[in-house]
């Protein structure tokens, strides 16, 4: 395994624009986050949490929900530490700030992904089209995979050049395990486009950055071998504030009476051209060492 990757030329910026992501072949996650997350995982799975803070998500409950639905908590950085450091670090929201022009970023929300052999699709969509409640409503998303990934595993896959298509409202009920995974973006598609699905096909560590137009999703995982896991960090411009009036079911919760501005206890800043970082996030286990 190579060195972590610290910064992106001109010419990845600019795929990155073009197509609506960027693949990372390997890089993005240190040997020794690899090792401490996977162990965290079946932990959460389990219903552990670490800090004593459910996620604010439980998409699947071992004995309660079928096996054949992909498991993910959103926002497990509230019940673990080593989520904490890998979603909330300095690096990764360096990369994505560089790659959107920001001035820095925040947190949004995580997703812990768990995808065993047999488990069904989580349909395509645009993530913008969740992201009303917030001003500007749009965000940035690095997806990481703890696994060597192969195609009929049910990896991330984006349709290329769909961040140029326009915004669509959501439709969540073809999210978890649909019927059609692609009936989404195909009823989006406008009719002089194409239909270019790229799966992302890394090694351990490795991952993607995409536009939040950017139309992706998951097909079932038919390898009948490979469990997936990846860990998802969606992110923020550091200006970012919530609607004053429009609202989300779960995460409109952490905004304070009278006041749009994102609390840095529940929306951290990860990066910022000034030097800002939360200061709490000094407390985070070191989780990068491993790699010189």
């Amino acid at each position: 395994m190579g060195g972590l990757i610290e910064s992106f030329t001109q010419e990845q910026v600019e795929a990155f624009h073009q197509d609506g992501f960027l693949i990372v072949e390997e890089g993005l996650v240190s040997e020794k986050a690899l090792e401490l997350l996977e162990e965290r995982y079946l932990r959460l799975f389990d219903g552990e949490y670490e800090t004593g803070i459910k996620p604010d998500e439980v998409n699947w409950v071992k004995g309660r929900d079928p096996e054949d639905r992909t498991r993910q908590l959103c926002n497990a950085w509230r019940a673990d530490t080593v989520i904490a450091a890998q979603v909330l670090s300095a690096r990764i929201g360096r990369l994505a700030a560089q790659l959107m022009g920001y001035p820095g970023v925040r947190i949004l929300q995580d997703n812990v992904l768990w995808k065993p052999p047999g488990t069904k699709a989580i349909g395509f969509h645009q993530d913008g089209s969740y992201a009303d409640y917030l001003v500007p409503p749009e965000m940035v998303t690095c997806w990481m995979s703890l696994h060597e990934t192969q195609a009929d595993a049910g990896p991330i896959a984006y349709v290329r050049g769909s961040n140029h298509w326009p915004w669509t409202p959501p439709e969540r009920s073809q999210f978890h395990a649909p019927d059609d995974w692609l009936a989404g973006v195909r009823d989006a598609k406008p009719a002089d486009a194409e239909m270019d699905i790229m799966p992302v096909v890394v090694k351990p560590g490795g991952g993607a950055f995409h536009h939040n137009l950017t139309w992706h999703g998951s097909e079932p995982n038919t390898s009948g071998t490979v469990a997936r896991m990846a860990l998802v960090s969606h992110m923020l411009p550091t200006t970012a504030r919530f609607h004053h009036r429009n609202v989300d079911l779960i995460y409109s919760r952490y905004r304070r009476r009278g006041d749009t501005a994102m609390d840095e206890s529940f929306f951290p800043v990860l990066w910022d051209e000034t030097g800002h970082r939360t200061t709490w996030l000094e407390e985070l286990p070191e989780i990068e060492e491993a790699i010189e």
